[in-house]
């Protein structure tokens, strides 16, 4: 048995010559490739004496010869396929059964028939190269997850709500990868991803153009930011306010452009009131510093608060209406997105539902 282990050790690269020639390079790689074929006990009926001697010393480009001839019953048809000519392909077939020791095919002038132990080999080939293809699949996507760069365009209520503990949880298990955010409002979002300047946005999903591909994520609403002493607190020292009991009272707010600001202030239109926005800020760190300072109140996604009310700020819910939008990740729809990014859209997801579960 030790005999054995030893004989399949030193035949670790003998389907690796062509299909895989570059991975080899890493050592951990190798080391993955030697449990994979320990995995296989050879345990064929035809090759136990072989084995004795020693373990078949055989390629990936041999063993898709075999696959193809039994493939197509046929020399011609398999060297067409495999792009050799027949010669050569005869020569290979003739190679590997000297290797096994037994005969794969029974050949005529006329036709070209697959023998018992034939298939046999066939059945094990073919296994042992689509679970290397699938192996080998899996650590470049875990390798380039562990590397490079993800640039991500976001709307400023995400990237000061739950976006940073976001990228701590991703990067604390890749840290070879660096986060570039881009903040901005929901238009610079778009363009960010139209433009190919990001590889993820982090924005409003209702109403977006066909170039964007989209997850909802969650369902975003709004609350109101204000000082501990505002009049509004003191009123039936309620939780809430209505969107009309705003109007007399002093908004600092996001630009115009941005979404957040064009949906405060249709909801108030439809209802028929005119809010009184006295500053407007780009940034949602001065937003509440002017609120902080008593400039006026202001209406933000309830997401975008969390560490940055303090202790003289407060929150009231935004009720009659109560205003929500849906929120998640957008992508270039023609692009796809390496494994790196798809990887955190998985955790960002993730993190958001738990997130929300957790309010409820």
């Amino acid at each position: 048995m030790q005999r054995q282990r030893e004989q399949r050790a030193r035949a670790v690269p003998f389907v690796l010559s062509l299909a895989f020639p570059n991975v080899l390079n890493d050592i951990s790689t190798a080391g993955l490739f030697i449990s994979i074929i320990f995995h296989y006990q050879f345990q064929f009926h035809f090759l136990h004496k072989s084995m004795r001697a020693t373990v078949p010393d055989l390629t990936a480009r041999q063993l898709h010869a075999v696959l193809a001839v039994a493939e197509y019953n046929s020399f011609i048809a398999a060297a067409a396929f495999l792009k050799t000519s027949q010669p050569a392909l005869t020569r290979t077939i003739k190679r590997v059964e000297d290797v096994l020791g037994v005969r794969l095919f029974d050949r005529s002038t006329r036709r070209v028939a697959i023998t018992a132990a034939g298939k046999e080999f066939v059945a094990v080939a073919e296994r042992m190269l689509n679970d290397l293809r699938i192996s080998i699949g899996s650590m470049r996507e875990i390798g380039e997850q562990q590397r490079g760069q993800i640039i991500i365009s976001s709307i400023m209520s995400v990237a000061n709500g739950l976006l940073p503990a976001i990228v701590a949880k991703y990067r604390s298990s890749r840290p070879g990868i660096e986060i570039l955010l881009r903040e901005g409002v929901h238009g610079t979002v778009l363009e960010d991803i139209r433009s190919g300047t990001a590889d993820l946005g982090a924005t409003y999903v209702d109403d977006l153009p066909d170039f964007v591909a989209a997850k909802r994520v969650s369902r975003e609403v709004f609350d109101i930011v204000l000082p501990c002493a505002h009049p509004l607190t003191k009123i039936a020292k309620r939780s809430f306010v209505t969107l009309s009991e705003l109007v007399d009272f002093p908004l600092v707010s996001l630009p115009y452009e941005s979404r957040t600001r064009r949906i405060i202030d249709g909801a108030a239109a439809t209802a028929g009131h005119t809010l009184h926005h006295v500053a407007t800020v780009t940034q949602f760190a001065t937003l509440m510093s002017f609120v902080r300072a008593g400039v006026g109140i202001a209406v933000v996604p309830s997401g975008a608060v969390a560490g940055l009310l303090g202790k003289d700020l407060t929150v009231l819910k935004l009720t009659k209406p109560r205003l929500s939008w849906d929120v998640g990740l957008i992508w270039l729809r023609e692009r796809e997105l390496p494994p790196a990014v798809r990887g955190f859209a998985i955790m960002f997801e993730r993190m958001w539902r738990m997130s929300m579960r957790k309010k409820e």
